[in-house]
């Protein structure tokens, strides 16, 4: 039952004691604020640093040849291991496991798109259409190249939205011919992605066929991106690829750099566990902070209790119960627990919200930081809980404060 004398009294003693509520309602409010401000920045890293990966497979492989370090079958070190499309039919034959398995090559160097009077100079590469999938452009416009652009060697090119606002501005663009060495390709899609900070939207892709025919690449393949079916390991796959270009390559299987070999799932493994450990560390400070309110919290309802002594002994003496006297005290420190609490907590939300929108309104790319936020239902949860521990620690001197006898009350100073 809502008692008003009991709550204005409340009230009263807080806005006498100004300056000891507003210190230790500070030491609450700090307390969730900065729990919140080190939860979102942990997320604004988390979402950053993830945003390298872009929408690509996490259970992927890339290799590429190396150069031998180890001597191996009567050959010398230092050899180049070239990949070939023989190879990628041997992976995609003799190796269980591979669900997509693309080819990539680029051109050396950056290479001058020209459209009429406009150019740009960006990388220029050649894949499939699985590349894609397995690195994680995402689509935009028109469509990503098909199976009979490759079988028939097509003359057509998709490319990053940078390289689309630079040659064609606000006019459209597919189905609108690009020159690239003298060729012409005709667009038909463009792609984003949010890897390298965006800046691998400075690129366009051709059909693979018809780059290695066009640039004189035949038979050469610089990269490969593989992903593996569900339930296989990459490191499974890898030590398989490792052994079976080792074979054909005539090279020692335990000679590292023969090969490059890019894991990603191994390294999204490193940085969930990276970031595990960040989430235990901010949960440990954000926890101590937020001991070291509660342990505020409850000094002062035993100073409080100290100086009201007398009052008690009065109530007490007038037929006040136990009760009474404890729900007094735990309300005053729940008032001022919950009250910072949940104002530390907007705090906390409006500022991330804050640097959240700054963010996405001016378009800026920050390194390995984006749209930083907290888990509402931790937060609040952090909130309740800080409630609950503020009851707890004005319960104790409440306690006390209860059994005190009126006479021994009335005689203190």
């Amino acid at each position: 039952m809502f008692d008003l004398d009991k709550w204005q009294e409340i009230l009263g003693t807080m806005r006498r004691n100004k300056l000891r509520t507003f210190l230790t309602a500070f030491g609450v409010f700090w307390g969730i604020f900065m729990l919140v401000l080190l939860l979102g920045a942990g997320k604004g890293m988390e979402n950053g640093i993830f945003n390298e990966f872009g929408a690509g497979a996490q259970n992927s492989l890339f290799i590429s040849g190396g150069r031998t370090a180890m001597p191996w079958a009567g050959l010398k070190p230092g050899r180049d291991i070239k990949l070939s499309n023989t190879d990628m039919e041997a992976i995609r034959q003799q190796i269980e496991g591979v669900e997509l398995l693309a080819p990539r090559n680029r051109l050396t160097g950056e290479y001058t798109i020209m459209r009429g009077t406009k150019n740009g100079s960006y990388q220029v590469f050649g894949a499939n259409g699985e590349f894609f999938k397995i690195n994680g452009e995402t689509l935009l416009k028109g469509r990503f190249l098909s199976p009979l652009d490759i079988g028939e060697q097509r003359k057509v090119m998709i490319m990053g939205e940078k390289v689309r606002k630079v040659l064609f501005g606000d006019e459209e663009a597919l189905g609108q011919y690009v020159q690239v060495k003298g060729v012409f390709f005709k667009v038909v899609g463009i792609f984003t992605t949010t890897q390298n900070q965006g800046r691998n939207e400075e690129r366009a892709y051709v059909p693979f066929s018809t780059f290695q025919t066009t640039f004189n690449q035949y038979n050469q393949v610089q990269l490969l991106g593989l992903t593996t079916t569900n339930g296989t390991p990459v490191k499974e796959i890898e030590g398989q690829v490792r052994i079976l270009l080792a074979r054909r390559h005539q090279f020692d299987p335990a000679d590292k750099q023969a090969l490059e070999l890019n894991n990603n799932e191994e390294e999204v493994a490193r940085f969930q566990g990276l970031f595990r450990g960040i989430k235990l560390f901010v949960s440990i400070i954000g926890g101590l902070t937020l001991v070291a309110g509660v342990v505020g919290v409850s000094n002062i309802m035993l100073i409080i209790v100290q100086e009201r002594t007398r009052e008690i002994g009065v109530r007490k003496a007038l037929g006040a119960t136990p009760w009474s006297i404890i729900s007094m005290i735990v309300q005053e420190s729940i008032v001022i627990t919950g009250l910072s609490g949940y104002l530390g907590l907007l705090a906390g939300v409006g500022l991330l919200d804050s640097i959240r929108y700054a963010i996405q309104s001016t378009g800026a790319k920050l390194p390995y930081f984006d749209r930083p936020g907290v888990d509402v239902t931790v937060a609040v949860s952090a909130v309740l809980l800080l409630v609950i521990a503020g009851a707890i620690a004005g319960l104790i001197p409440a306690t006390k404060a209860a059994n005190i006898k009126p006479i021994e009350a009335l005689r203190a100073d």
